[in-house]
């Protein structure tokens, strides 16, 4: 696979936001770079592989080297209510979801929270770390990986669902929504008012279905997901009930 070329994304994306650019041929992970080195808002670090790359819920993130776009970038939020940096991963996702769209052609959705799928199948995950008031998202899109090198059946590629694309205006694109929706967000903080919320709604392959949902402490339940709140939480109304839950925080099983 061709080296990611950062020099032809610098000039698309920096000067806004985004302040440095960097690729590294190989790291344990991007978001523990950023978070040790600290720094001004506005970096992007991005490794052609590595080696202890994770995911939500403490997975670990298996990527062939130069087949997919693995980069973090470092954000300090300070003027975000606490309340609201849960935003921060699904707002990535929207940026990851549209660009993908947009540049690959590939009808890209989410699970709640932030899980970007081509049909059931998962093309990107997200993390999010917070240090202090540093936050560090870290995203990984399987781009160029073929089907026998995916970790996982349920696990796809952008090349798999038939879009053969290069990674670097992937990477510009995915940076360039993301400072939009972002510099909107902090400086109004209502994801109604920045169209946010719309966004995510309209994206969202969770919403409308029935879903099991795994909570931390081995607990379950199932019911119909109806919408996010104006924190980034999954409104589930359980089988039988008339009110619904929130769920801040567990894995979702789309059900049929």
């Amino acid at each position: 696979m061709p080296a990611l070329q950062a020099a032809s994304v610098r000039p698309l994306v920096l000067g806004g936001l985004w302040t440095s650019l960097e690729v590294v041929a190989t790291t344990g992970s991007t978001n523990a770079d950023l978070l040790a080195r600290g720094g001004p808002e506005g970096q992007v670090l991005v490794a052609e592989e590595q080696t202890a790359g994770r995911g939500r819920m403490g997975r670990s993130w298996v990527s062939e080297p130069g087949a997919a776009l693995t980069f973090s970038v470092l954000l300090r939020p300070v003027a975000v209510p606490a309340s609201r940096l849960g935003w921060l991963p699904l707002l990535a996702g929207v940026a990851v979801a549209g660009a993908v769209r947009s540049v690959a052609a590939v009808a890209a959705t989410l699970k709640w929270p932030n899980d970007v799928l081509a049909g059931d199948r998962k093309l990107a995950g997200i993390l999010a770390e917070q240090s202090g008031d540093a936050v560090v998202i870290g995203i990984g899109l399987n781009v160029a990986t073929p089907a026998a090198a995916l970790p996982v059946p349920a696990a796809t590629s952008l090349l798999v669902e038939g879009s053969a694309v290069a990674r670097e205006p992937l990477l510009a694109e995915i940076l360039r929504r993301f400072e939009r929706w972002y510099a909107a967000f902090r400086e109004d903080p209502d994801p109604s008012r920045t169209g946010l919320l719309e966004e995510y709604r309209t994206l969202c392959a969770t919403l409308g279905r029935p879903v099991r949902v795994e909570l931390p402490g081995n607990r379950q339940l199932a019911g119909l997901a109806e919408d996010v709140d104006a924190d980034g939480r999954l409104l589930v109304r359980e089988s039988g009930t008339t009110s619904v839950t929130p769920i801040s925080a567990g894995d979702i099983i789309h059900l049929r």
